[in-house]
C-alpha cells in the first residue's frame, strides 16, 4: 500500500495515517479497506463539526474532533478524524493538523500496548492540552492591547482588538463543540466495552476539556466587557463633541438674530447714535451669556 502505516507490536491493528488532500488514498481505503464514502465524507469534509458514531453491528468508530491549525496567523481550528474498525485506526489530517501523527507515533513507540480506545483518547488529550498555550497568547495579547488603548486609542488598535475577539470566537466554539462530543461518547454503548483504564483516560479527556471551555469563555467575557467599555468611551466622546457643536452653534444663533434684526431697512432705535454698533455687540454678548447659563444648568 501507498499510504503510511505504523503497526502496533502486538498485531492488534494497524494505525494509517491519511492525508485528507491524497484523492489516490481515498481510493485505495474504498477499494481495499471497504471504507464507505458516507463515512469518508464525514471524515474529509473541512466543514464539518465535532460529532461522534458508532455502528454496533459493522462494529465501526467515527469521530471529528477540533484541532488549533500551525502554521496560521490567525487563531483557527480544522477538524481531524478519526475511523477505527476492527483492525485499523485511521487519522484524518491536513497540513495544518498532521502535527498530531508525530504525537500518535511516539505514543506507539513509548507504549507499543497501547489499545485502540487508548491511543484515541490519549491523542484527544494531547489535542485539548494544544488548545490552553493559544488561549493564553489571546489573554496576552489582549492585556497588551488594552495597556495600548489607555493611553492611545486609535482605530488601528480598535480593529486589533476586533480581530482578537473574532478569532477568539472561534476557539470558544471549538472547545464547546469538543467538550459535547466528549459528553456524547460516554452515552455510547462502546463506553460500556472499554475497560477502567480506557473510562479514566476519557474522563481525563472530559475533565481537561471542560476546564478548557471554562477558560475560553472567561476569555471571551473578558474580551467583551473590554470592548463594551471602549464602545461606550467612543459614544460618550462623540455625544460630547455633539453636545459641545450644538452649544456653539446655538451661541453664535443669537447674534445672528440680533445683528439681523437692526440691519433690517426700516425705521430702528439707536440708528442714530455714533455708539449702535457696541450697543449691539453688548446685547448681543449679553443674550448669549443668558443662553449659555441657561444651558449649563440645564445640562447639570
Amino acid at each position: 500500500m501507498s499510504e503510511r502505516m505504523i503497526f502496533s507490536p502486538n498485531q492488534d491493528y494497524t494505525w494509517i495515517d491519511v492525508q485528507k488532500d491524497n484523492q489516490a488514498m481515498i481510493a485505495q481505503l474504498m477499494r481495499e479497506h471497504k471504507l464507505t464514502e458516507e463515512l469518508l465524507s464525514y471524515a474529509l469534509d473541512e466543514n464539518e463539526n465535532a460529532h461522534v458514531e458508532y455502528d454496533d453491528d459493522a462494529d465501526v468508530f467515527l469521530l471529528v474532533f477540533n484541532v488549533i491549525k500551525k502554521y496560521s496567523d490567525n487563531y483557527e481550528t480544522a477538524p481531524v478524524a478519526f475511523i477505527a474498525t476492527k483492525n485499523y485506526i485511521y487519522s484524518f489530517t491536513t497540513a495544518q493538523t498532521s502535527y498530531i501523527n508525530e504525537f500518535i507515533k511516539g505514543l506507539i513507540k513509548r507504549k507499543p500496548q497501547v489499545t485502540r480506545p487508548s491511543l484515541i483518547f490519549k491523542t484527544l488529550y494531547f489535542i485539548v492540552d494544544a488548545f490552553f498555550p493559544v488561549i493564553k497568547d489571546v489573554d496576552k495579547r489582549r492585556t497588551a492591547l488594552t495597556e495600548t488603548l489607555k493611553t492611545k486609542t486609535t482605530n488601528r488598535n480598535l480593529l486589533a482588538l476586533s480581530d482578537l475577539g473574532m478569532g477568539l470566537v472561534y476557539l470558544v466554539n471549538a472547545t464547546q463543540q469538543n467538550s459535547l462530543l466528549l459528553s456524547q461518547l460516554k452515552k455510547l454503548s462502546l463506553y460500556h466495552s472499554l475497560n477502567d483504564d480506557e473510562q479514566e483516560q476519557l474522563e481525563d479527556v472530559e475533565i481537561e476539556a471542560d476546564q478548557l471551555v471554562a477558560m475560553a469563555n472567561l476569555s471571551e467575557q473578558i474580551l467583551e466587557q473590554i470592548s463594551s467599555t471602549y464602545n461606550n468611551l467612543l459614544n460618550n466622546n462623540l455625544n460630547d463633541t455633539m453636545r459641545l457643536l450644538t452649544i456653539w452653534s446655538l451661541l453664535l444663533t443669537v447674534p445672528t438674530i440680533v445683528t439681523g434684526f437692526f440691519g433690517m431697512n426700516v425705521l430702528l432705535p439707536l440708528k442714530d447714535s455714533q455708539f449702535s454698533w457696541l450697543i449691539i455687540i453688548f446685547i448681543s454678548v449679553l443674550l448669549s451669556i443668558g443662553l449659555l447659563v441657561t444651558i449649563s444648568r440645564k445640562i447639570k
